[in-house]
């Protein structure tokens, strides 16, 4: 895997990267920054799930930030407390579950389980087309299902949204995806299920067992690959990369969980 980015920083501004993979794998890495061509060091910062942000306060000028991992061997994501269930459940800034419910409970009555978390996906990716660049970074899920199109950070807030209003615990991932075209950063939700986080990805684009897991959240506002705090920068390029020695078939029939 690996991100490289630019950036234009105009005023002095707080850089918040989600973009190492997480702790639970077993990885071998490099990260560099550069303003101007003087290298600087990001604080380390650890989130829910074995989430990292690499905090920069960063001055004026061009930054280059270059990232690569190479990973051996796969993890199951951590255990869920009580808490995390409970927080999964709620609306949250992208995923308006209250508004959704009765939608939600109009569509999939009567269905539990896998049954379920088959059926919202297989809705969500039926009535969504996958569309670059149509949806705004403010758009929730209740938006994307008007506008009927969105790029995959939009499928996965209509699924989490509809997964939570039937009560089901439900949580976006962000990702590297060996075999995504075009290759970008990726977005798939997780369902709680009889005790294991499932990943559930409406688009289809990448085979879920390949995921590999960047961070993990309520919707985008916990997951997004960069926020600018007190200050401005503007992204200018970004290229991202994620190889994998096997591309396998990917079953929409099967659980499958990240790891």
């Amino acid at each position: 895997m690996s991100a490289h980015l630019v950036l234009d920083v105009t005023t002095p501004a707080t850089l918040a990267f989600e973009l190492g993979v997480s702790t639970q794998y077993a990885v071998t890495e490099a990260l560099t920054i550069s303003i101007d061509g003087w290298f600087v060091e990001p604080k380390a910062v650890l989130d829910h799930h074995g989430t990292r942000l690499h905090v920069l306060e960063a001055s004026v000028g061009r930054l280059i930030l270059d990232y690569s991992a190479s990973i051996e061997g796969r993890a199951a994501a951590g255990p869920a407390d009580e808490a995390d269930l409970l927080r999964y459940l709620r609306p949250s800034r992208y995923c308006e579950s209250d508004s959704l419910g009765p939608t939600a409970h109009a569509e999939f009555a009567g269905l539990s389980g896998f049954d379920l978390l088959s059926a919202v996906s297989s809705w969500v990716g039926s009535r969504l087309s996958y569309v670059p660049g149509s949806s705004l970074p403010t758009d929730g899920a209740v938006r994307t299902l008007l506008a009927r199109e969105g790029v995959c950070r939009d499928y996965a807030h209509l699924v989490v949204a509809m997964l939570r209003a039937l009560d089901v615990p439900a949580r976006l991932v962000s990702v590297y995806a060996p075999g995504l075209q075009p290759m970008d950063f990726h977005a798939v939700a997780e369902a709680y299920l009889d005790g294991q986080w499932y990943v559930v990805d409406a688009t289809t684009l990448a085979p879920r067992s390949t995921l590999v897991r960047i961070a993990t959240g309520r919707d985008a506002s916990d997951t997004a690959f960069l926020n600018v705090h007190h200050g401005y920068a503007e992204l200018l390029e970004m290229e991202v990369t994620a190889v994998a020695d096997v591309l396998p078939d990917d079953d929409v029939r099967d659980l499958v969980t990240i790891g």
